[in-house]
């Protein structure tokens, strides 16, 4: 199967076809349907849903974001560009960004974007800029705003309220395309979560492997949504990244599920990618001395939870689970300069190992 299948474009690749098509439409050019985008990587051809002159010198278009290979929340999304044109009185760069409704406004220090302006990243601001400059008349200044209807709405299921982005989505892009979850640009996402903690002076971090644990560790621990770094599958990418930023040590906290991966030297727990649970969970039963029947047991459950009812029955659950606690410490120590605080729990937030701080 083709590449081509797993992409799609970026936010900031339609924010630039809505600029230009604006930008042509003041420039006599009506009834645009389709523009072509220089992006980082290639040129792109994208649909115009719609393009409107409001006067001599402004216009509006929009398009949407077509579905592509990933469950991205900003899939099907209208975002709408509208451009103005104004007398240059000075040398200023003759292309000027600013955001509109649903686009996020920054409110905190460590993101590539200073507090207090619009969420449109530099690769979208680059992309615009470079697209349209050459189109701007002599003399003339265009300005231009980025709008997305829904942003406010769809941007509770991002990590935005989280990064200090508010009343909005951000309008994002390094290379134009759009890939999976699994790709880069998901981890960039997700890493922008320490540089967010430590521009704010946070400290005493809780890495967790996503919105359960999240609540989990709220709801057991004495700490603030600030404090919560969110890793995905990508366990040890996110590890790497903290390691980087100097970040050596914080608390590893989530469900036995995920976490006794971990154990097993998986640093990337998407269940496609390597699973191990039951066989890591046998592993550490035998070594804490559970006979060969119970073991057979274990090895047979089909989840965590069912085994830890097994070793509960036996009375050994927080035997079994601190030695699994010290082999993802142990695990970590040898691929990464960490000293982790592990806490693992089960999905009522139930403490199932003993050996930790709080």
């Amino acid at each position: 199967m083709s590449d081509e299948n797993y992409t799609g474009v970026t936010t900031g690749t339609v924010a630039t076809a809505c600029s230009l098509a604006a930008l042509d439409a003041i420039l006599d050019t009506p009834d645009i349907v389709c523009v072509k985008v220089e992006t980082p990587k290639k040129t792109l051809d994208i649909i115009i849903d719609e393009c409107k002159i409001v006067s001599s010198n402004k216009a509006y278009a929009v398009a949407h974001k077509n579905p592509y290979n990933d469950p991205d929340v900003t899939v099907g999304l209208a975002i709408v560009s509208t451009v103005e044109l104004f007398d240059k009185t000075d040398e200023e760069s003759n292309v000027i960004i600013t955001g509109g409704e649903g686009v996020g406004k920054i409110t905190k220090p460590g993101l590539q974007i200073p507090v207090g302006d619009y969420a449109i990243n530099p690769g979208p601001r680059r992309m615009i800029v470079k697209n349209l400059s050459d189109k701007v008349p002599e003399g003339k200044i265009a300005k231009i705003t980025v709008s997305i209807p829904e942003g406010e709405a769809i941007a509770k299921k991002t990590m935005n309220s989280k990064l200090g982005i508010v009343g909005g989505i951000s309008v994002l892009g390094t290379t134009g395309i759009a890939r999976s979850m699994s790709s880069d640009a998901y981890k960039n996402s997700i890493v922008t979560q320490l540089d967010v903690a430590l521009a704010s002076d946070i400290h005493d971090l809780v890495f967790v492997p996503g919105n359960i644990g999240e609540k989990l560790a709220l709801n057991n621990l004495d700490i603030t949504k600030e404090q919560i770094v969110q890793t995905g599958n990508f366990v040890g990418f996110m590890f790497e990244e903290a390691e980087k930023r100097g970040i050596k040590k914080f608390t590893f906290f989530g469900h036995m599920g995920k976490l006794i991966k971990v154990a097993g030297g998986i640093f990337d727990t998407k269940h496609a990618v390597a699973d191990g649970r039951r066989e890591i969970m046998v592993t550490h039963a035998a070594l804490c001395g559970v006979d060969r029947q119970n073991l057979q047991r274990l090895f047979d459950s089909k989840t965590t939870d069912d085994m830890m009812s097994i070793l509960d029955e036996l009375d050994v659950s927080f035997e079994v689970s601190n030695s699994i606690a010290l082999a993802i410490k142990d695990r970590c120590k040898q691929r990464f300069d960490l000293d982790l605080n592990v806490i693992l729990v089960d999905m009522e937030g139930n403490y199932l190992n003993n050996n930790f701080e709080i």
